[in-house]
């Protein structure tokens, strides 16, 4: 039989080998769970963490094409908005020599042709605007200063000199001008609006070169048909006397 203090010694090595084999399945069978639900974790961010960095990634190109795409779109270059201006002035110029041709003009062929191009250069001018405004260009509200000296030098004629200088410089002169810098505008232009928009008025202003040759010489040959009319009349001028001397003997014949 069993003593009270061997079956107490007996329980203590029990327990001693239960808890000696309790602390063996723990860091046999724990430590392991814990790595696996680590790696588990660890995974999962790096699955979301790359996932959401792709994303960043994709939206973060997504917006910056999207804003140079849109700053290309509405962005125009240095060469191009100064094209716009001088083609405003340009229109500007016609508009302001033909409304003062329209007043001082002599010849009706003159008045007719200041107001063709009175009416075709502020359609122009309006179809300009409303591209410029698209685009966001301030467009200039008056002349150029070249174009503001002609015209100041026209206010100071009048009668055929005004007519000659008028269809001469705001005809001819600046109709070369703005041709040019449609040409260059329709050919160099980046914006492909600017562009259409170059072409089409070029017509126009091809037409009014043409027009403007055109009363140039008819009011040369109008100056010539005076002056060769002015000869006649004073030769006609000096038959009177010559018919009137011969008169006067007949009439003294016939009082005798």
């Amino acid at each position: 039989m069993l003593t009270p203090h061997f079956r107490s010694q007996l329980a203590a090595a029990v327990l001693g080998l239960l808890g000696t084999a309790f602390l063996v399945n723990s860091l046999s069978v724990h430590p392991q769970d814990k790595d696996d639900k680590a790696s588990a974790t660890q995974s999962k961010e790096s699955s979301s963490g790359s996932s959401s960095g792709a994303s960043t990634t994709q939206g973060g190109a997504a917006g910056t094409g999207g804003m140079s795409s849109s700053a290309a779109a509405g962005k125009l270059s240095q060469s191009d908005e100064r094209m716009f201006k001088q083609i405003a002035e340009a229109n500007l110029a016609e508009i302001s020599a033909g409304k003062l041709a329209q007043d001082k003009a002599q010849s009706d062929e003159v008045k007719s042709f200041a107001k063709k191009m009175v009416d075709d250069h502020t359609k122009a001018l309006d179809d300009l605007k409303q591209l410029a405004q698209s685009k966001g260009v301030t467009l200039p509200t008056e002349p150029d200063k070249q174009h503001m000296a002609m015209e100041k030098k026209l206010q100071a004629l009048s009668g055929d000199k005004f007519d000659k200088q008028y269809v001469q410089q705001a005809g001819e002169r600046a109709h070369k001008q703005t041709h040019r810098l449609l040409q260059r505008a329709s050919s160099r232009s980046e914006d492909a609006d600017l562009k259409n928009y170059a072409s089409k008025v070029l017509a126009t202003v091809e037409s009014h070169e043409q027009m403007a040759k055109d009363t140039s010489r008819n009011l040369k040959s109008t100056a010539e048909g005076k002056s060769g009319g002015g000869t006649g009349a004073g030769g006609a001028s000096s038959e009177p006397p010559s018919s009137s001397g011969s008169s006067s003997p007949g009439t003294s014949g016939t009082s005798k």
